[in-house]
């Protein structure tokens, strides 16, 4: 991942998805970019042309932080992609950069034992999507994960790469963008990453569909929402989930999925957490 080409297509990208309509700008003449021009985002901005022209070109090296909250403005950037913005920003500094520790790839058995405990199901993650563990619910929901011959368990590299993935999410795109938003977003935090980098890596080899929406630099925030899955023993299930971060495990969160009382989704889910709870016999 090349830090001065995602700074450049990043903001290029935004830059086009900004009509001068959405900018409150006039429209004269027939215009050459279906987005806004770089001298109407400089003026946007409050910043000269020649200066933004450089920041496009992927030097954000010396930015202040008012220059960039007057960039997101202009760009009418969303929580995410304004994050993202001060991420690129904050690993273009010329200084020794601070490299995060490793994230841990192993659960703290007080950890396991939370999971343990929950009757919802529930997963634990790393910022780069790897599953590494679950209660026995969880790891029940997301059997063909767990279970996916493209391992080690990672929700993209199932997403992507596994053909059952299609049959297990009902929105299968919705989901995959989404998973493609999330990494871009963490690959601004963590460049260094080595883990990340290669998992990108290999998905852009494998995956067409990866490639393509990698390269549109869409970022997403991965915190709640709504779940719809495929499960090949319960059917269909409408799941919310909530993400929560383990603040003792750096970059290890814990996804929690609930079904509305009362509803269709919340009789599949007691009946599989029946099915994992029934012994199974053994072989004579």
């Amino acid at each position: 991942m090349d830090r001065t080409n995602d700074i450049a297509e990043f903001l290029a990208s935004r830059r086009a998805n900004v009509t001068p309509e959405q900018a409150g700008l006039p429209v004269t003449g027939k215009r050459r970019v279906a987005g806004l021009r770089r001298e109407e985002v400089a003026t946007l901005a409050g910043v000269s042309i020649d200066y933004y022209k450089r920041l496009e070109r992927g030097n954000l090296s010396g930015v202040s932080d008012s220059v960039l909250e007057a960039l997101a403005r202009a760009l009418r950037l969303d929580d995410a992609e304004r994050a993202h913005l001060f991420d690129l920003a904050r690993t273009a500094n010329p200084a020794t950069p601070k490299r995060r520790r490793p994230m841990p790839q192993a659960m703290r058995p007080t950890v396991q034992r939370i999971l343990d405990a929950m009757t919802s199901p529930a997963i634990v993650r790393n910022s780069r999507v790897d599953y590494l563990a679950a209660n026995t619910l969880g790891r029940a929901l997301y059997a063909p994960v767990f279970d996916s011959r493209e391992q080690p368990a990672n929700s993209a590299r199932f997403t992507f790469l596994d053909p059952a993935a299609t049959e297990f999410f009902v929105n299968w795109e919705r989901t995959a963008r989404d998973l493609v938003g999330h990494l871009r977003s963490e690959a601004g935090r963590n460049p260094y990453d080595r883990g990340l980098t290669d998992l990108v890596g290999e998905l852009s080899m494998r995956s067409e569909d990866f490639r393509t929406w990698w390269a549109a630099h869409d970022v997403r925030f991965h915190q709640t929402g709504v779940k719809q899955l495929r499960h090949p023993v319960v059917g269909e299930l409408e799941l919310s989930y909530d993400v929560m971060d383990l603040p003792a495990d750096g970059g290890l969160t814990m996804s929690v999925y609930t079904a509305e009382p009362g509803s269709r989704s919340e009789e599949a889910l007691n009946l599989l957490a029946s099915w994992v709870a029934t012994p199974v016999a053994p072989e004579r």
